[in-house]
């Protein structure tokens, strides 16, 4: 699963991708949105991605949840259909640069349950829930992702340990392998527990197939990976965001970007197995990484 002898290369950020292909991407729905609106503009998103050398396409559902697409009128039946449909469409895009004889895989992207407030909370965590209340809303969303036959689950941008743990047991209802990543800042999540806690709670897990961070600062990844390795004793998935910060308020992107392909050989020298990119990271970043690893 997802393995190919050699670091496995990863997407960067879709719904930056949309947006550069003249989307409006601001409301609560974010990329989610065009699961309805425009699936034919996802699909080439990830066709852009897969060109430029990604190995694994990363589903359009991170900000799709069941009380996301309800406050937007649309009902269970019709929000477990988008979520099937990020899947699919991810897997029409493999489907549209296959025949060059490389493998490539579906990721379905479960974003934390701080996506659906879309108001930044995802880089806090500590929602106030208690875990039987995150456990029931992760759930629904990754027993139907499962059904659509994604490769792995991506449990990703999490926050802190607690919809961590809640997630892992969420996890249990389903088939399905997964990796967890961590947003982290300064060696710790972004609810302040140590990332030697974070890893630590996957490392018995058999479902959990790789574990680390992502929508980070390229500065914080090489640490976090170390540690990931050391503490999980799984393979370790790093994909940061470009460095640039997201103004929740503004609902925008401010700095400028270090996102360097020249890293990436720091981060797999560190235990790194699966390296991409995640917000503001866009196809030609990806082709630049996927090259600095050829080199090697």
């Amino acid at each position: 699963m997802l393995s190919t002898g050699r670091p496995v290369v990863l997407d960067g950020g879709l719904a930056t991708e949309l947006e550069a292909r003249g989307h409006d991407l601001s409301d609560a729905l974010w990329s989610a949105r065009l699961l309805a609106d425009a699936p034919e503009e996802i699909v080439a998103a990830h066709a852009a991605f897969f060109r430029a050398g990604a190995e694994v396409a990363t589903t359009a559902s991170y900000q799709a949840s069941f009380p996301g697409f309800a406050a937007h009128g649309i009902d269970r039946a019709g929000a477990a259909a988008l979520l099937r449909r990020s899947v699919e469409l991810a897997r029409r895009a493999r489907d549209a640069v296959a025949g060059d004889g490389r493998a490539r895989w579906v990721a379905a992207s479960a974003g934390p349950y701080g996506a659906l407030l879309a108001d930044g909370s995802e880089y806090r965590g500590r929602y106030g829930l208690t875990r039987r209340e995150l456990i029931a809303f992760h759930r629904p969303r990754l027993e139907v992702l499962a059904e659509a036959g994604p490769d792995v689950l991506a449990l990703e941008t999490v926050p802190d340990v607690d919809e961590a743990a809640a997630e892992l047991t969420a996890l249990e209802a389903v088939d399905v392998p997964a990796w967890l990543s961590y947003t982290v800042e300064g060696g710790r999540t972004r609810a302040g527990q140590s990332l030697e806690e974070a890893f630590a709670v996957a490392a018995g897990n058999a479902q959990v197939i790789a574990v680390g961070v992502n929508c980070c600062s390229p500065a914080d990844v090489a640490d976090a990976v170390a540690i990931a390795a050391e503490v999980s004793g799984k393979p370790v998935i790093a994909y940061p965001n470009s460095g640039e910060g997201w103004d929740a308020e503004g609902r925008r992107w401010a700095g400028a970007s270090t996102f360097s392909p020249d890293e990436v050989n720091r981060w797999t020298g560190n235990g790194a197995a699966l390296v991409g990119g995640c917000c503001r990271v866009r196809p030609g970043d990806i082709a630049d990484l996927a090259a600095a690893l050829r080199v090697t």
